[in-house]
Order: C-alpha cells, then sequence, then structure tokens
C-alpha cells in the first residue's frame, strides 16, 4: 500500500499536466494519455522511469511542447508524424521509433491518418520534480 500512495503525488501531477495541455487544445479533443509505469530507479539517485501510451484518434495531435527529461517514443501501431525543433519533420510507422534529449522543444507530434487511430508508447527518465509536459507558449 505504501507504494500506492508513494506514486498518488507524481502520478496526481502528470494528470493535472496532461489536462492543463487538454485544455490548451480547445479546437481539438486531446489525446488520450494512458501512465502505464512511474517508478524510481535504484542505480540511478534522484531518477525515475515513466512509461506512458499516448492514444491519437484520426487527425488527432498534442500541443507543441517540451520534456524536462529524456523521452524515447516507439510507435505501437498506426503512422505519427514527429517533428523536433531544428529537424524536419518524419512520419513513423508502427515499430519505428525515436529520441528526444532532455529539453527537446517538439513542434508537432500528431496521427498521421485522417481515417486510422494511432498508438505511441514514450519512456521517459527525469527526476520527480521535473515536468513531463511544458506546452510551449509560441507551439
Amino acid at each position: 500500500m505504501k507504494a500506492l500512495n508513494y506514486l498518488a503525488a507524481p502520478l496526481a501531477a502528470l494528470a493535472l499536466t496532461i489536462c492543463a495541455a487538454a485544455q490548451a487544445h480547445d479546437a481539438d479533443p486531446s489525446e488520450k494519455v494512458t501512465v502505464l509505469q512511474d517508478q524510481m530507479l535504484k542505480n540511478v539517485p534522484g531518477k525515475k522511469a515513466l512509461m506512458i501510451e499516448v492514444d491519437y484518434q484520426p487527425g488527432q495531435s498534442s500541443i507543441a511542447h517540451k520534456h524536462e527529461g529524456t523521452a524515447m517514443a516507439y510507435v505501437l501501431s498506426g503512422e505519427i508524424i514527429s517533428q523536433v525543433k531544428g529537424e524536419k519533420a518524419v512520419n513513423y510507422k508502427a515499430g519505428e521509433y525515436w529520441y528526444e534529449p532532455a529539453g527537446s522543444e517538439h513542434l508537432v507530434s500528431k496521427n498521421a491518418s485522417a481515417t486510422q487511430p494511432a498508438k505511441l508508447l514514450v519512456f521517459m527518465v527525469l527526476s520527480p520534480e521535473e515536468q513531463v509536459l511544458i506546452p510551449l507558449k509560441n507551439g
């Protein structure tokens, strides 16, 4: 039971961050974000691993954002268009993946299809006090 209490604060903070991002979508409904794991790393003191599943409906996208932690993404199904500041937009298909260093500005993250859903698995390493997602003001 202590483990659940230990995770309650980080999960609540993540939920608030995601809700704030969802409200920024006014015109579009937000993608569905599910936290699969949130675990402190015993071999890397002061850091945690976070595993998130992101479900996009056809044509849906995330707001422009950055992550304070390092992120690795893997397309589980469908196709995702992703663009990090300073790089070209890339269309990733199921089974393909990419890496984003901590602090990268993620300008585009969206479902490439207007008719099929897409699903993304994101693994992050960050400090417990670091934000998972920070909306970009000019995004």
